[in-house]
């Protein structure tokens, strides 16, 4: 699929439309945001668990293609999200979706050309990640508390020590810790590695402040709905 070509851009369009009609809709109190989010995150998370049991089945299960790039975590941070209305979880799946599964979207590392069950996987699980956060916090289900862009630094910084340090004990390349997708991608303007590492960090927090200004807009416009106990469903 041609980077930025009509299918490319079609995908795109329909992932902000549909975040965009469904926010409008829980916002206006159209449609009920449990129902919402219950259907979210059973869609999420069955379209996760169809996927990995289609790898495992074709490919086995092996220590280089485990779920632990950052956007499986994301999708199941979101899942817990939509279910339990974590705080914590959402704010980790709000930041570390936006900012990684927009940069997925835009720049797609593909492993089978569109419209291929890879391809469609991998468009609709990042794609469902933004709506269900775009839901979250800004249909005003959850609150994205203050302190909220440091506390998902600092637990994805946590993560990706982890995984690294996984990475250097197997060869693998979670999270392109160690070397760069091979699609296009903001890594290729940060320089070789490790250079581009540090860069990709200072680009994830410079993209989580931005993230924060339209919460922070949002919140001092129309209160959230109260989610005290944040686990009742």
């Amino acid at each position: 699929m041609p980077l930025f070509g009509a299918v490319h851009i079609i995908l795109l369009i329909a992932v902000i439309a549909t975040a965009a009609l469904l926010v409008w809709l829980c916002r206006r109190q159209a449609i009920s945001a449990r129902l919402l989010r219950l259907v979210l995150g059973t869609a999420i998370a069955a379209n996760e668990l169809v996927w990995w049991l289609y790898r495992y089945v074709h490919e086995g299960i092996h220590l280089t293609n485990l779920p632990l790039q950052l956007c499986d975590v994301t999708v199941w941070a979101t899942v817990l999200a939509c279910f339990a209305r974590t705080p914590l979880a959402v704010e980790f799946a709000y930041f570390t979706g936006f900012a990684g599964s927009s940069m997925a979207l835009l720049t797609p590392d593909l492993w089978s050309p569109w419209p291929s069950y890879s391809a469609i996987y991998f468009f609709v699980a990042h794609g469902a990640i933004i709506v269900a956060c775009a839901v979250l916090v800004f249909g005003k289900v959850v609150p994205v508390r203050p302190g909220a862009v440091w506390r998902t630094f600092g637990l994805l910084a946590a993560y990706a020590a982890a995984v690294g340090a996984f990475d250097a004990i197997i060869g693998a390349n979670y999270m392109y810790l160690c070397r760069k997708p091979l699609n296009p991608s903001v890594l290729d303007f940060l320089g070789p590695w490790p250079l581009y590492l540090l860069g990709g960090a200072a680009v994830g927090l410079a993209l989580f402040w931005i993230l924060w200004i339209p919460v922070w807009l949002a919140s001092e416009q129309v209160p959230c709905r109260p989610a005290a106990g944040a686990s009742q469903l």
